[in-house]
C-alpha cells in the first residue's frame, strides 16, 4: 500500500443548479430541477438541496420528479455557463497542483503529495480550494482526503453539502470494513444485488472471500474488488486523459416505429457524434446503437472495426446489419442512441490509412 500519497476528491455539490441559484436570485432557496421539462420524456441533470428533500434525484424521469414534487422550478440546462464555472475551478486547482484529473465538469482528482503549500497538509490544501472556489465562483464544493482515490472519492460524499472529510492511513481498511458495498463507488446496482446474493454485504464480507472467488464471480474486477476491500488503489491521478467514449441519444416527443425512421434517426445521431469525435482530435474505431423500446426495455448492438471510423458514406448498410435480430419495425421506439468508443488521439493513428466507414460494404 502506497500511504505516502495524498490525493484530494473535489465535488461540487448539485452544481447545476447551484449556478443557476448563483445567477438567478429568484432561485435562491427553492427547488431547482436542471433537465426535461415536467411534461416530457425528459430526465433529472440535477437537482438543488431544497429539490432533494422530496425524494428528486438525478436520472429520474422528469415527469416523475414533477409528481413528486410539483413546486419544484423545472430548468433548461446552460451547458455554456456551467462550463464557464468549470473552467474556473480548474484555474483554481492549478494553483494548488499540476496533477490533477477532470473527471467531468463538477468532480476532480487533485494529487497533493508534493506540494509544499499549507505546509503540505492535504486536508488544509482542500479547506484552501473550497474557499477560494466559493470566493471566486460564489459555489460550494465538498472535499475528500485520503491516500488514494477510490477513499477520496468516498469521503467526498460523507459531510455533503460543504463537506471535508479526512481519511488517514491507519483508518482506511478499517473505514473499507464497515462499509455497504452499494457505498462503493464503482460498485452499481446490478453489482451489488449479486454480491448480497453471494452474502456480500460490507466491506469486511467482500475481504473475506480469496481472490480466486472474486475473479471467478466477477471477473476481471475480482482483483479490484479484492484490493479495494483493503483499502488498496494505486491508481495514479493522471492529469491527462482521453475520453473512452462519446455519446449522442434522443428521447422522441412520440414513439416512432418505422424502420426508415429509426434508420434515419440513427444516421443524424451518427452524424453529430462523428462531429464530436472531430472536435476532440480523436478517432473511433467501436460504434454502440441504442435502443429504447416503449416499454422502456433497452438493448445495445455494438461493432469494432479494423480502420478508423472517419466518414459517414456508409453508415445505412452497417445500421442495418446491428438492427438485425431486433424488434425494429415491430416495436415502438422511445429513444435512440449512437456511441463511438475505443478512442485514439488522431495525431497517434498517423501511421493508419484513413478509410470510409464500413468500406467493405
Amino acid at each position: 500500500m502506497n500511504s505516502t500519497r495524498k490525493i484530494i476528491h473535489i465535488d461540487m455539490d448539485a452544481f447545476f443548479a447551484a449556478v443557476e441559484q448563483r445567477d438567478f436570485p429568484q432561485y435562491r432557496n427553492k427547488p431547482i430541477i436542471v433537465g426535461g421539462t415536467p411534461h416530457s420524456r425528459g430526465v433529472v441533470a440535477t437537482c438543488s438541496y431544497e429539490a432533494r428533500k422530496y425524494g428528486v434525484h438525478s436520472a429520474m424521469p422528469s415527469a416523475h420528479a414533477y409528481r413528486l414534487c410539483p413546486q419544484a422550478i423545472f430548468v433548461k440546462p446552460r451547458f455554456d455557463a456551467y462550463q464557464e464555472a468549470s473552467l474556473a475551478i480548474r484555474k483554481i486547482f492549478a494553483d494548488y497542483t499540476d496533477l490533477f484529473e477532470p473527471l467531468s465538469l463538477d468532480e476532480a482528482y487533485l494529487d497533493v503529495s508534493n506540494a509544499s503549500l499549507h505546509q503540505g497538509s492535504a486536508t488544509l490544501i482542500a479547506k484552501a480550494i473550497k474557499a477560494a472556489i466559493k470566493r471566486e465562483t460564489q459555489l460550494i464544493a465538498s472535499a475528500g482526503v485520503s491516500y488514494n482515490k477510490f477513499l477520496a472519492k468516498i469521503a467526498s460524499d460523507i459531510n455533503k453539502p460543504d463537506g471535508l472529510y479526512l481519511i488517514t492511513p491507519e483508518q482506511g481498511e478499517t473505514f473499507v470494513e464497515q462499509l455497504p458495498v452499494e457505498k462503493f463507488h464503482g460498485i452499481g446496482k446490478a453489482t451489488s444485488i449479486k454480491m448480497h446474493s453471494l452474502g456480500i454485504k460490507t466491506g469486511k464480507d467482500l475481504k473475506e472471500l480469496p481472490l480466486e472467488m472474486l475473479q471467478h464471480y466477477f471477473g476481471k474486477a475480482g482483483l479490484h474488488y479484492y484490493s479495494i476491500s483493503r483499502g488498496i488503489d494505486n491508481r495514479p491521478v493522471n492529469n491527462y486523459r482521453i475520453r473512452k467514449s462519446v455519446g449522442v441519444e434522443i428521447t422522441f416527443q412520440q414513439d416512432i416505429k418505422a424502420r426508415q425512421d429509426v434508420i434515419a434517426q440513427l444516421q443524424d445521431l451518427m452524424e453529430k457524434a462523428l462531429s464530436k469525435v472531430t472536435e476532440k482530435q480523436l478517432v473511433a474505431h467501436t460504434l454502440t446503437v441504442k435502443i429504447k423500446y416503449h416499454d422502456f426495455v433497452q438493448i445495445t448492438r455494438s461493432r469494432t472495426l479494423p480502420q478508423t471510423i472517419t466518414a459517414a458514406a456508409a453508415i445505412p448498410a452497417i445500421l442495418e446489419d446491428l438492427l438485425k435480430n431486433t424488434d425494429i419495425g415491430r416495436r415502438n421506439v422511445r429513444l435512440l442512441g449512437i456511441t463511438l468508443s475505443s478512442l485514439e488521439s488522431k495525431s497517434g493513428q498517423a501511421h493508419f490509412r484513413q478509410m470510409d466507414l464500413f468500406s467493405d460494404y
